[in-house]
């Protein structure tokens, strides 16, 4: 008999996600457009001080999973590393967007360190808070329910943090003040839900032994899994594609439809449907499978992409195909993440070793690299497209009631067409890339599982 879970607890895990989707828009959405614009440094160097911390991170969250399979073997939770990311990251947040002097290079400098330093204490929550949904429930159709709740509320936080964080920034001027009053509103915010998580989860029993394992250990038992990777790299791709995206969505504001102010219109036109069809996606899939659902959602996602390129100087066009684009978003976010604990729990059968921890270590660390080679790519594409970053003199001898947003650099036609197509259609190259994968995907789970069943018979 299956035993639902009450909505209050579904609800208590869901809730952190309003953080976690909160650190992974707002920086893509924005730290690039700030040191270009705002701190006038050059795309170039922006895109290093983009990749080299999450670059760190990649390597980091690994060790992370690791030492929260430990943690719940010891104590049966996984409360400490949940709790330490929480109280972290929102200080470092806003110390990110919150560049004390004016030099550029010192300014490049000061948003790497702590855009690592905020990376690092968004692993500490991040990898044990994704391992929950294997552990909160040993039945599948309440797993996924779970996951149905946390994709709500990660689109709830993605939506309210986009659409709220440049309209913060223009609020505040739209230069170093504005953004500093952004990362504290938007930091505060982030903190309050994970915190509220942590605090609510501690119910949930972890049990991932029988005895602990080390990195190495844990790594060479998860490398047996090859489903788990068609489907991490599956993800991965279309996770890049939305990065790009959505760092590129305030250059197309600015320099396509010339109005900077439509960065949260566009941004909430591409999320906010998301919320709304993540029930709709959930119940195709109860019915047609989630693998066939989640091919048809990168399908239609690859499409819209493709299509804004024609109509990128049309505000219509442009947010209409923003809304489609954000119930494929829902697809694409949901279905792998409802695969991901069936992919680790399949996984305890072959090796013994239930180790949720060590999973996600891997999984977000492949999704924190892709969030964070997206800026970079697309920062590529801007220098390599001849982009003109704002004059730093200029900037700073603006007077205060002038917003920075107002008289934006003249680009040059090659850079216009570089952020037009970085925009549009490398993305929806991308999303096509990564059907391959999931094609792979759902070939080696079905042979896993044609050789897992006769051995639950025998036993």
């Amino acid at each position: 008999m299956t035993t639902a879970l009450p909505r209050r607890r579904l609800l208590g895990y869901g809730i952190g996600s309003v953080g976690t989707g909160v650190f992974s828009a707002v920086p893509g959405l924005l730290l690039l457009f700030y040191l270009t614009d705002v701190l006038g440094v050059s795309a170039a160097l922006a895109g290093v001080v983009l990749v080299v911390p999450k670059a760190w991170d990649v390597l980091l969250n690994p060790i992370v999973g690791a030492a929260s399979d430990r943690e719940a073997v010891r104590t049966g939770r996984r409360t400490r590393l949940l709790l330490l990311g929480a109280v972290t990251l929102p200080l470092l947040f806003a110390a990110m967007f919150a560049v004390p002097v004016e030099s550029a290079g010192f300014a490049a400098a000061w948003a790497g360190i702590m855009f690592l330093l905020a990376a690092s204490a968004f692993a500490c929550f991040q990898v044990p808070y994704v391992a929950l949904p294997a552990e909160i429930s040993a039945q599948p159709s309440e797993r996924g329910r779970a996951m149905a709740w946390r994709v709500v509320c990660l689109t709830l936080g993605i939506l309210v943090a986009g659409g709220l964080a440049p309209a913060l920034a223009d609020a505040g001027g739209g230069g170093r003040a504005g953004y500093a009053l952004m990362g504290a509103v938007v930091g505060l915010a982030m903190g309050a839900a994970m915190i509220a998580s942590t605090l609510a989860n501690r119910w949930i029993p972890s049990r991932p032994g029988p005895r602990p394992l080390g990195l190495v250990a844990a790594l060479r038992t998860a490398r047996g899994n090859r489903p788990f990777f068609m489907l991490l790299g599956a993800y991965v791709t279309s996770t890049l594609a939305v990065a790009i995206m959505l760092a590129g969505a305030p250059y197309v504001a600015t320099y396509r439809l010339d109005d900077y102010g439509l960065t949260s219109a566009m941004f909430v036109c591409m999320v906010g449907p998301s919320a709304f069809a993540v029930p709709m996606w959930h119940r195709l899939s109860r019915r047609y499978g989630e693998v066939g659902c989640y091919l048809a959602g990168l399908l239609l996602f690859a499409g819209a992409a493709a299509a804004l390129y024609p109509v990128i100087t049309s505000v219509g066009g442009v947010l209409a195909l923003s809304a489609l684009i954000g119930v494929c978003y829902a697809a694409v976010q949901l279905l792998p993440l409802a695969l991901l604990p069936e992919t680790v729990h399949a996984d305890a059968g072959r090796t013994g070793h239930a180790q949720s921890g060590a999973f996600t270590g891997l999984w977000t660390a492949a999704e924190t690299g892709a969030l964070a080679l997206g800026p970079g790519i697309f920062a590529l594409i801007l220098a390599v497209s001849s982009f003109k970053s704002s004059d730093r003199d200029a900037v700073a001898g603006r007077s205060s009631p002038q917003n920075v947003f107002d008289t934006p650099v003249v680009q040059p036609g090659s850079a216009l067409t570089g952020l037009t197509a970085g925009f549009t259609l490398v993305p929806a190259l991308l999303l096509l890339l990564s059907i391959p994968l999931l094609l792979a995907y759902r070939r080696l789970a079905a042979a896993h599982t044609s050789i897992e069943e006769p051995q639950r018979h025998a036993v």
